[in-house]
C-alpha cells in the first residue's frame, strides 16, 4: 500500500500492452484527480488512451484477453501458456486440478493450438473462419485487429494441431469471402518488459 497524491493505492510493475511499465490500483472515489495529478505533474510525458490502444498493444505483444483468446474450455497447454503458469514441479508431482488432461497434453500434444496470423484484406476478427488452403475448417480467430506497429493486420486464434508452424499459409474468412493469411509465431512485437537480471 502506498499513498500517492493523498489516496492510499496499490502500485505494481505489471502490464497488459507488452511495454514495461506500472499500474496504479486506486479507490475509485480518488480516480480522477490522481489522473489529474498524473497529467500535470508529468509535463506532457503521459498521455491518456483509450481500450483501442491497450487491445492493440496486448495483441501486438501476443497476450490473452479471457472470454476471447482463453476461457474455461481451453487449456494452458493449447494456449501455450503452460510453463508460465503451471511451473515445473507441479507439471512434475501432478498435484493441481486437472492435471489429467494437462498431463496428457503435454505427452501426447493438444488437439488445438493457439497461433498468431498475418492476414491481407479487412482485420479478422473475433469467430472468423481459419481454412487450410484445400478450404476445409481447421480453426477460428479470436482477437485480431490493425497493428499500428507493424501497419498491417495481426490475428491470433486457434487451429487443429499439425497447422500450427509458423510459415503455414491459410484463409482467413472475413464476412464470408476468404482472404490469404500465414501463421506466424508471437509476440508480433518485441515485449519491452523491465528484466533486473
Amino acid at each position: 500500500m502506498l499513498d500517492i497524491n493523498g489516496a492510499h493505492c496499490y502500485l505494481t510493475r505489471t502490464g497488459y500492452t507488452g511495454e514495461d511499465g506500472f499500474e496504479i490500483s486506486v479507490p475509485s472515489e480518488h480516480a480522477v484527480d490522481l489522473a489529474k495529478a498524473i497529467l500535470e505533474k508529468s509535463e506532457g510525458k503521459v498521455r491518456l488512451t483509450g481500450l483501442g490502444a491497450r487491445d492493440s498493444l496486448r495483441l501486438e505483444a501476443g497476450l490473452c484477453l479471457y472470454g476471447n483468446d482463453m476461457e474455461q474450455h481451453i487449456t494452458p497447454v493449447e494456449a501455450g501458456l503452460m510453463t508460465w503458469a503451471i511451473g515445473k514441479r507441479r507439471r512434475t508431482e501432478g498435484s493441481f486440478l486437472g492435471a489429467d488432461v494437462i498431463l496428457k497434453q503435454i505427452a501426447e500434444g493438444p488437439l488445438i493450438r493457439r497461433v498468431g496470423c498475418f492476414s491481407s484484406g479487412p482485420p479478422a476478427r473475433s469467430h472468423s473462419e481459419i481454412q487450410n488452403e484445400k478450404g476445409e475448417n481447421i480453426g477460428a480467430i479470436t482477437s485480431g485487429g490493425f497493428s499500428p506497429c507493424l501497419k498491417k493486420n495481426i490475428a491470433m486464434g486457434y487451429v487443429k494441431s499439425g497447422n500450427h508452424k509458423a510459415g503455414t499459409k491459410v484463409e482467413i474468412l472475413v464476412r464470408g469471402k476468404p482472404y490469404d493469411g500465414v501463421i506466424t509465431k508471437m509476440p508480433f512485437v518485441p515485449t519491452k518488459y523491465y528484466n533486473p537480471s
